[in-house]
Protein backbone atom coordinates (compact mmCIF):
# COMPACT_ATOMS: atom_id res chain seq x y z
CA UNK A 1 0.00 0.00 0.00
CA UNK A 2 1.81 3.68 -1.05
CA UNK A 3 2.40 5.51 1.66
CA UNK A 4 -0.48 8.71 2.38
CA UNK A 5 0.46 12.00 1.73
CA UNK A 6 1.30 14.58 4.83
CA UNK A 7 -1.69 17.19 4.50
CA UNK A 8 -2.52 20.33 6.47
CA UNK A 9 -4.88 22.57 5.68
CA UNK A 10 -4.35 26.07 7.51
CA UNK A 11 -7.81 27.77 8.21
CA UNK A 12 -7.42 31.81 7.87
CA UNK A 13 -10.82 32.45 9.66
CA UNK A 14 -14.44 32.02 9.31
CA UNK A 15 -14.92 28.50 9.62
CA UNK A 16 -17.73 26.28 10.36
CA UNK A 17 -18.70 28.01 13.82
CA UNK A 18 -18.82 31.56 12.13
CA UNK A 19 -19.98 30.45 9.12
CA UNK A 20 -22.78 27.26 10.15
CA UNK A 21 -24.23 27.52 6.61
CA UNK A 22 -21.06 27.82 4.66
CA UNK A 23 -19.16 24.36 4.98
CA UNK A 24 -17.42 24.43 1.62
CA UNK A 25 -13.99 24.04 3.86
CA UNK A 26 -15.15 21.43 5.99
CA UNK A 27 -16.16 19.54 2.66
CA UNK A 28 -12.80 19.98 1.17
CA UNK A 29 -11.15 19.04 4.26
CA UNK A 30 -13.02 15.56 4.85
CA UNK A 31 -12.43 14.87 0.69
CA UNK A 32 -8.88 14.87 1.71
CA UNK A 33 -9.39 11.91 3.34
CA UNK A 34 -10.87 10.09 0.49
CA UNK A 35 -13.11 7.94 2.85
CA UNK A 36 -17.05 8.04 2.20
CA UNK A 37 -17.74 8.16 6.27
CA UNK A 38 -14.17 9.94 7.67
CA UNK A 39 -13.86 9.86 11.16
CA UNK A 40 -12.48 13.52 12.13
CA UNK A 41 -11.76 14.36 15.34
CA UNK A 42 -11.76 18.10 16.93
CA UNK A 43 -9.54 19.82 19.44
CA UNK A 44 -10.84 22.89 20.95
CA UNK A 45 -8.52 23.32 23.71
CA UNK A 46 -7.73 27.45 22.71
CA UNK A 47 -11.14 28.30 23.50
CA UNK A 48 -11.38 25.90 26.86
CA UNK A 49 -13.92 23.52 25.16
CA UNK A 50 -16.70 25.54 24.80
CA UNK A 51 -19.86 23.63 24.97
CA UNK A 52 -21.64 25.82 21.75
CA UNK A 53 -18.02 25.30 19.79
CA UNK A 54 -18.65 21.59 20.39
CA UNK A 55 -21.95 21.24 19.69
CA UNK A 56 -21.64 23.46 16.14
CA UNK A 57 -18.92 21.05 15.17
CA UNK A 58 -20.61 17.89 15.81
CA UNK A 59 -23.75 18.99 14.19
CA UNK A 60 -21.71 20.36 10.71
CA UNK A 61 -19.60 17.25 10.69
CA UNK A 62 -22.26 15.23 10.76
CA UNK A 63 -23.97 16.65 7.98
CA UNK A 64 -21.32 16.09 5.85
CA UNK A 65 -21.57 12.51 6.94
CA UNK A 66 -18.72 12.17 8.64
CA UNK A 67 -18.26 10.66 11.97
CA UNK A 68 -16.85 13.61 14.48
CA UNK A 69 -15.41 13.22 17.85
CA UNK A 70 -13.88 15.65 20.58
CA UNK A 71 -10.65 15.31 22.56
CA UNK A 72 -10.75 16.90 25.91
CA UNK A 73 -7.76 18.07 28.02
CA UNK A 74 -9.49 19.87 30.49
CA UNK A 75 -11.39 17.08 31.95
CA UNK A 76 -10.45 13.27 32.61
CA UNK A 77 -7.98 12.67 29.07
CA UNK A 78 -7.91 9.62 27.77
CA UNK A 79 -4.78 8.25 26.22
CA UNK A 80 -3.80 10.13 23.25
CA UNK A 81 -2.51 7.74 20.91
CA UNK A 82 -5.39 5.64 21.33
CA UNK A 83 -7.82 8.55 20.59
CA UNK A 84 -5.52 10.50 17.15
CA UNK A 85 -4.20 7.95 15.70
CA UNK A 86 -7.13 6.12 14.28
CA UNK A 87 -8.52 9.17 13.18
CA UNK A 88 -9.19 9.89 9.19
CA UNK A 89 -8.55 13.84 10.31
CA UNK A 90 -8.09 16.00 13.01
CA UNK A 91 -9.69 19.22 13.14
CA UNK A 92 -8.20 22.18 15.93
CA UNK A 93 -9.94 25.15 16.95
CA UNK A 94 -9.56 28.83 17.56
CA UNK A 95 -8.45 30.46 20.54
CA UNK A 96 -5.45 31.44 22.64
CA UNK A 97 -2.53 29.74 20.70
CA UNK A 98 0.06 30.35 23.20
CA UNK A 99 -2.09 28.56 26.21
CA UNK A 100 -3.14 26.37 23.79
CA UNK A 101 0.38 25.00 22.63
CA UNK A 102 1.79 24.75 26.82
CA UNK A 103 -0.75 22.66 27.52
CA UNK A 104 -0.20 20.10 24.69
CA UNK A 105 3.25 20.77 25.36
CA UNK A 106 2.57 18.88 29.07
CA UNK A 107 0.55 16.35 27.64
CA UNK A 108 3.25 15.65 24.38
CA UNK A 109 -0.19 16.27 22.68
CA UNK A 110 2.65 18.14 20.10
CA UNK A 111 4.60 14.50 19.61
CA UNK A 112 1.08 12.52 19.03
CA UNK A 113 -0.21 15.76 16.48
CA UNK A 114 3.34 14.87 14.92
CA UNK A 115 2.81 11.33 14.43
CA UNK A 116 -0.38 11.78 12.95
CA UNK A 117 0.74 13.63 10.30
CA UNK A 118 3.83 11.23 9.68
CA UNK A 119 1.05 8.34 9.79
CA UNK A 120 -1.14 10.57 7.01
CA UNK A 121 -3.72 11.65 8.77
CA UNK A 122 -5.02 14.94 7.53
CA UNK A 123 -4.72 17.96 9.89
CA UNK A 124 -6.49 21.05 9.91
CA UNK A 125 -7.73 23.95 12.18
CA UNK A 126 -8.40 27.48 11.89
CA UNK A 127 -6.58 30.58 13.36
CA UNK A 128 -4.83 29.64 16.58
CA UNK A 129 -5.44 25.82 15.06
CA UNK A 130 -3.92 26.98 11.54
CA UNK A 131 -0.80 28.78 12.58
CA UNK A 132 0.03 25.97 15.19
CA UNK A 133 1.64 23.78 13.08
CA UNK A 134 3.93 26.45 11.61
CA UNK A 135 7.74 27.54 12.35
CA UNK A 136 6.24 31.06 14.18
CA UNK A 137 3.04 32.70 14.09
CA UNK A 138 1.54 35.97 14.63
CA UNK A 139 -1.46 35.87 17.67
CA UNK A 140 -3.65 37.62 19.81
CA UNK A 141 -2.97 35.67 22.27
CA UNK A 142 -2.07 38.89 24.56
CA UNK A 143 -4.67 40.94 25.06
CA UNK A 144 -2.63 44.62 24.38
CA UNK A 145 -0.64 43.45 21.27
CA UNK A 146 0.18 41.14 18.63
CA UNK A 147 3.26 39.39 19.10
CA UNK A 148 5.12 36.55 16.90
CA UNK A 149 4.92 33.04 18.98
CA UNK A 150 6.62 29.55 18.13
CA UNK A 151 4.75 26.76 16.87
CA UNK A 152 5.29 23.01 16.38
CA UNK A 153 7.52 23.38 13.15
CA UNK A 154 5.80 20.86 10.71
CA UNK A 155 5.68 23.79 8.60
CA UNK A 156 8.61 26.46 7.20
CA UNK A 157 8.22 29.97 8.19
CA UNK A 158 5.09 32.26 9.88
CA UNK A 159 1.05 32.14 9.39
CA UNK A 160 -1.00 34.85 10.13
CA UNK A 161 -5.04 34.42 10.40
CA UNK A 162 -7.54 37.10 9.82
CA UNK A 163 -5.48 39.10 7.68
CA UNK A 164 -8.34 41.43 6.54
CA UNK A 165 -10.69 41.13 9.43
CA UNK A 166 -8.84 42.92 11.88
CA UNK A 167 -7.45 45.86 11.32
CA UNK A 168 -4.08 45.93 13.35
CA UNK A 169 -2.96 43.10 11.55
CA UNK A 170 -1.23 44.18 8.04
CA UNK A 171 0.38 46.93 9.02
CA UNK A 172 2.16 44.20 12.09
CA UNK A 173 3.34 41.48 9.99
CA UNK A 174 4.76 43.91 7.56
CA UNK A 175 6.67 45.33 10.59
CA UNK A 176 7.24 42.04 11.92
CA UNK A 177 8.73 41.20 8.12
CA UNK A 178 10.62 44.67 8.02
CA UNK A 179 12.36 44.27 11.10
CA UNK A 180 13.33 40.72 10.55
CA UNK A 181 11.59 39.31 13.96
CA UNK A 182 9.59 36.68 11.75
CA UNK A 183 10.56 34.93 8.61
CA UNK A 184 8.67 35.48 5.80
CA UNK A 185 4.67 35.16 6.15
CA UNK A 186 1.56 33.06 4.63
CA UNK A 187 -0.98 35.52 5.39
CA UNK A 188 -4.62 34.23 5.07
CA UNK A 189 -7.75 36.37 5.08
CA UNK A 190 -10.88 35.11 6.68
CA UNK A 191 -12.68 32.43 4.59
CA UNK A 192 -9.02 31.30 2.70
CA UNK A 193 -7.31 28.34 3.83
CA UNK A 194 -3.83 26.92 2.72
CA UNK A 195 -3.30 23.46 1.77
CA UNK A 196 0.19 21.76 2.18
CA UNK A 197 1.18 18.34 1.06
CA UNK A 198 4.14 17.73 2.80
CA UNK A 199 5.55 21.36 3.92
CA UNK A 200 4.92 22.73 0.53
CA UNK A 201 1.86 24.59 0.00
CA UNK A 202 0.03 22.99 -2.43
CA UNK A 203 -3.04 25.24 -3.27
CA UNK A 204 -4.62 28.43 -1.95
CA UNK A 205 -8.14 27.45 -1.61
CA UNK A 206 -11.32 30.16 -0.90
CA UNK A 207 -15.35 30.32 -0.32
CA UNK A 208 -16.17 33.85 0.38
CA UNK A 209 -15.90 36.47 -2.49
CA UNK A 210 -13.06 38.65 -1.26
CA UNK A 211 -10.92 35.89 0.33
CA UNK A 212 -7.03 35.48 -0.36
CA UNK A 213 -3.84 34.52 0.59
CA UNK A 214 -0.87 36.42 0.52
CA UNK A 215 3.35 36.08 0.81
CA UNK A 216 4.97 39.30 2.80
CA UNK A 217 8.55 39.05 2.97
CA UNK A 218 11.74 41.43 2.17
CA UNK A 219 13.42 41.99 -0.81
CA UNK A 220 16.43 43.99 -1.04
CA UNK A 221 15.32 45.86 2.17
CA UNK A 222 11.54 46.22 1.41
CA UNK A 223 8.52 44.58 2.58
CA UNK A 224 6.81 43.04 -0.49
CA UNK A 225 3.33 41.63 -0.34
CA UNK A 226 2.62 39.30 -3.26
CA UNK A 227 -0.86 37.82 -3.39
CA UNK A 228 -1.02 33.97 -4.18
CA UNK A 229 -3.28 32.42 -6.73
CA UNK A 230 -6.58 30.89 -4.93
CA UNK A 231 -9.13 28.24 -6.05
CA UNK A 232 -12.78 29.27 -5.39
CA UNK A 233 -14.50 25.84 -3.61
CA UNK A 234 -18.19 25.44 -5.00
CA UNK A 235 -20.74 26.29 -2.67
CA UNK A 236 -22.37 23.42 -0.51
CA UNK A 237 -25.78 22.75 -1.66
CA UNK A 238 -28.94 22.39 0.42
CA UNK A 239 -29.58 19.09 1.93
Amino acid sequence: MPEKKRQIVAIGGASFRAEPENLAADRYILGLTRKKHPSICFIPTASAEPADSIAMFYDAYTRLGAKPSVLRLFRRTPDLRTALLSQDAIYVGGGNTKSMLAVWREWGLDAVLREAWRKGIVLAGVSAGAICWFDRGVTDSWADRLMPLDGLGFLADTCCPHYDSEAERRPTVHDFVGRGIVPPVLALTDGAAAHFIGRRLHRIVTWMPTASGFTVRKRSGVVVESELPASRLPPLQPQ
